[in-house]
């Protein structure tokens, strides 16, 4: 039995949504489905998400919502009327809608409620169209599947009970069409999960009712080595770990949220990344193990901008005990995540994401903590800095990976801030100024990929 899941492009106007029926239809194994709500259907387009985020901003702002509304009500009517089902579902989707703007007061239980109609009404119309074109279906909103989580607005984390009740799904006699992106809380509020929650939802399905194979449908066919707005023509991933793909997707890839793939590692459950326009085509399949390729010790190359350093230099730091640990509170006490900390015996430096210090004064307060408290004898900071990870299982068995990375940098004239190493040697970071981004992305590509034939 597989679990299909269909992001917004392939949900987009009623022919993907054809298409999509007939991947179902082709395979009988596919027997849950999980929907993302109408994503672009050209460039300019606005996903149908960000239009009910404008609703609810209308809302709250004390704005008409006339407008935010009709353009909602006219995507979803344009599938109804070119699928030629029936128009009553506009009916429903309008007056749940009108209810929620009536009746939820609190700004974030209402923006929840608004977000997640946009995958509602996709599963909702699917299975009826599915239905009409002779595949017996069944719309399964999160609360009858069991989908269980926590009571964070915007947050959701799953609440286990929920695997327990995903196994008692019967399937047998209907594909089960399922809405991503939120779940339902205990005292029954609407919850959505973070970013990428659709593919969240698809990924604890395909684990609750242990899936034979979890196909995530998008609009590529394959995760490549690099991203292909940047490298022409890259290498076609065929097979790719879990913990690869978690690397990649943290340093960029956004072919699959990473995030989704916890569930799916627990239970070794192998996910198949397909095409929704090319859906002949076997894509990259995300694995606990794969072969050694001896010619490729990287398998794939991401950056991800937006990263700020704090690096700290003190003589016989290596010696001062809990010096480490009064930064790492410094930072807490902040409320600041840390991405990275490179070291040496004396000087330290720590990796943030820069869209923690937007908007407030936390970088100057946490600096003027640091001097009051660590006494460092130079203190600097780099901003606008890019993280090139490279990543493959094969690199702890491959020697002189840090040496042939570094030179090919070094050859183009990239300066490298820092280097750093995980401890489950599959990846190695490389901190660069943002100018240096798509030439140090060239050059280790070229260095790792443009002979690589399998």
């Amino acid at each position: 039995m597989k679990v299909v899941k269909f992001g917004g492009s392939s949900l987009s106007d009623a022919k993907q949504l054809e298409k999509v029926a007939n991947i179902i239809k082709k395979d009988p194994a596919r027997r849950i489905v999980v929907v993302s709500a109408p994503g672009r259907r050209f460039e300019d387009d606005i996903k149908v998400t960000d239009l009910l985020i404008a609703l609810h901003g209308n809302k709250v702002t004390g704005l008409s919502t006339d407008d935010a509304m009709e353009q909602i009500l006219e995507r979803y009517e344009l599938i109804i009327n070119d699928l030629d089902i029936s128009s009553d579902l506009l009916k429903d989707f309008k007056s749940i809608l009108n209810r929620y703007l009536e009746n939820i007061e609190n700004k974030d239980r209402l923006l929840d409620a608004l977000k997640s109609c946009g995958e509602d009404f996709n599963a909702q119309l699917l299975s009826e169209y599915l239905n009409k074109t002779g595949v017996p279906a069944k719309y399964m909103p999160p609360k009858e599947a069991g989908i269980r989580v926590t009571d964070e607005p915007s947050n959701a984390q799953l609440l286990p009970e929920s695997y327990d009740a995903l196994a008692k799904l019967d399937y047998t006699d209907h594909v089960l069409v399922i809405p991503g992106f939120f779940g339902v809380s205990e005292t029954d509020q609407i919850v959505t999960f973070p970013r990428g929650g659709s593919d969240i939802t698809g990924a604890i399905v395909a684990r609750g009712v242990d899936a034979e194979l979890y196909e995530n449908f998008t609009d590529v066919s394959f995760i490549y080595s690099a991203h292909p707005g940047l490298i022409e023509s890259p290498h076609a991933i065929k097979e790719i770990t879990y913990r690869e793909m978690r690397e990649l997707s943290y340093a960029g890839f956004s072919v699959f949220h990473d995030e989704a793939i916890e569930p799916l590692y627990k239970n070794k459950t192998p996910i198949m990344i397909r095409n929704t326009n090319d859906p002949e085509v076997e894509g990259t399949k995300i694995v606990a193990d794969r072969e050694f390729i001896p010619e490729m010790p990287v398998i794939g190359i991401s950056c991800d901008e937006g990263f700020t350093s704090i690096t700290l230099r003190k003589y016989l730091m290596n010696r001062q005990i809990g010096f480490t640990r009064q930064l790492l509170q410094i930072l807490e006490d902040h409320e600041i995540n840390i991405e990275h900390i490179p070291s040496g015996i004396d000087n330290l430096s720590v990796i943030i994401r820069s869209n923690q210090f937007e908007g407030n004064s936390k970088l100057e307060d946490i600096l003027k903590d640091i001097e009051e408290k660590l006494e460092p004898e130079d203190m600097y900071v780099e901003e606008d800095l890019v993280l090139l990870v490279i990543v493959g299982e094969g690199m702890k068995e491959h020697i002189g990976i840090a040496t042939k990375t570094t030179s090919a940098l070094s050859d183009n004239s990239v300066n490298i801030s820092m280097i750093n190493q995980g401890a489950s040697e599959i990846s190695m970071m490389f901190a660069i100024g943002i100018e240096d981004e798509e030439k140090a992305l060239k050059a280790i590509y070229n260095n790792y990929f443009q002979h690589v034939s399998v």
